[in-house]
């Protein structure tokens, strides 16, 4: 049973009424996300910084798809893949690489495939690589920089991933067209 309230603008916390407000002037729409976490205006003011926060590191847009999409297939998120889908196409990122993300495949560009999966080690690990993945990760031209930066993401889909998890936060309607299904569940319906 869910107990979480979609907020309107009308009807959510004071403090949450100008980022909602905000949300709807940025994309012409209030997505479930924000409608959920309205409730917690911390919890929305968190995300939207750590958004904000995560779009100036150092990763290039392809990167923080990268970062974005292999975090919310790990999560296993049934709001966010669409989402970031819908989000990355709109950047022009390559089809390629948003389909591989999204069916768990590896990128056909070893950097970037090698950003997957030790975002994949961060996540799984709970942030404990050995020297020797740091290592790896390096030798592909990483800065050590990008491993903090890559954290800054997580924080990000931490916060996302696991109110949608808890919320089961309805698929909004632009993002229908990219709905998804966790592969290996695919597999077995």
């Amino acid at each position: 049973m869910n107990v979480f309230t979609l907020h309107t603008v009308d009807t959510a916390p004071a403090a949450a009424k100008g980022m909602l407000e905000q949300s709807i002037k940025d994309y012409g729409m209030l997505p479930g996300l924000y409608q959920v976490m309205a409730s917690s205006p911390e919890l929305l003011a968190s995300y939207y910084k750590l958004h904000e926060m995560f779009e100036q590191t150092a990763l290039s847009v392809d990167e923080r798809t990268v970062v974005w999409m292999a975090i919310n297939v790990e999560n296993r998120c049934h709001y966010c893949v669409p989402a970031h889908t819908a989000i990355a196409k709109s950047q022009g990122v390559d089809d390629a690489i948003i389909n591989a993300l999204r069916d768990e495949r590896p990128l056909d560009d070893p950097r970037l495939e090698a950003l997957r999966q030790f975002t994949l080690i961060l996540v799984r690990k709970n942030g404990n690589p050995t020297a020797d993945e740091v290592q790896t990760f390096l030798k592909a031209g990483f800065e050590p920089r990008a491993i903090l930066d890559i954290l800054v993401g997580l924080a990000q889909k931490v916060l996302s991933n696991y109110t949608n998890h808890l919320a089961d936060t309805p698929l909004d309607e632009p993002f229908k067209p990219f709905a998804w299904t966790p592969p290996s569940k695919a597999a077995a319906a």
